[in-house]
C-alpha cells in the first residue's frame, strides 16, 4: 500500500540485447502514443549503478529497483544533430573571429580569405574531435549496459490498456523479461 501523500505509478519494463532493437522499440512506443517523457533508460553515469562485486550491478537487479538512476532517451538522430552543431558552430565562430582579426589588422582580401579558411579547417577538425567524443561516450555507455546484461527501458503507463500496449511493443521489438511493476511516487 502506498504511503500517505504518495501515489503508485505503474510502468512496463523490458530488457534489450541490442541497441538497434531498443531504438526501434522506443520509436514504436512513440508511434503508439507514448510520450517521450514517459520513456526512460538506465543512467549508468549516475551513482547507484556501480556497487556490485564486479563494480556494477546486473541489469536484472535494476529492473524493478525504484532507486535505479534514470535518464531520458537520446536518439541516434539527436546525437547526429549534436555532432553537426558542434562542428558547424565551431566552424562559424572560429571563421568569424579569424576574419575579424584579419580585417582589423589591415590584411588584404586574399590574406583574409586564406586565414579564414585555415581557421575554418582547424575549427572543423576540433569540432569533429568533440563530436567523436560525444559519440564514443554514448557507445561506451551502451556497451557498459550490454556487458551488465542488457539495455533497460521503462515506460510509465496510466491504465491497463497502456500497460498491455507498452508490453506488446517491447516484446515485438525483441525485449526480454517484459513485465509491469508498481513504483511509489
Amino acid at each position: 500500500m502506498a504511503a500517505h501523500g504518495s501515489s503508485v505509478i505503474r510502468e512496463a519494463v523490458g530488457l534489450f540485447q541490442a541497441s538497434g532493437d531498443m531504438e526501434a522499440a522506443i520509436d514504436d512506443l512513440q508511434e503508439n502514443g507514448f510520450d517521450r517523457a514517459s520513456i526512460s533508460l538506465l543512467d549508468s553515469a549516475a551513482s547507484g549503478v556501480r556497487d556490485g562485486p564486479a563494480g556494477t550491478r546486473p541489469a536484472r537487479e535494476l529492473e524493478d529497483d525504484p532507486g535505479a538512476p534514470r535518464a531520458a532517451y537520446v536518439s541516434s538522430e539527436s546525437i547526429g544533430a549534436a555532432k553537426g552543431a558542434l562542428i558547424g558552430g565551431m566552424l562559424a565562430v572560429n571563421g568569424a573571429i579569424a576574419a575579424g582579426i584579419s580585417v582589423s589588422a589591415g590584411a588584404g582580401l586574399a590574406v583574409t580569405i586564406a586565414v579564414t579558411a585555415a581557421a575554418g579547417v582547424v575549427a572543423m577538425l576540433a569540432g569533429y574531435a568533440l563530436a567523436r567524443q560525444v559519440e564514443d561516450r554514448h557507445e561506451r555507455t551502451l556497451q557498459s549496459q550490454l556487458d551488465r546484461g542488457g539495455l533497460l527501458v521503462w515506460v510509465r503507463t496510466r491504465n491497463s490498456r497502456e500497460e498491455h500496449r507498452a508490453m506488446e511493443v517491447l516484446i515485438r521489438n525483441g525485449a526480454r523479461d517484459v513485465h509491469v511493476h508498481d513504483m511509489t511516487a
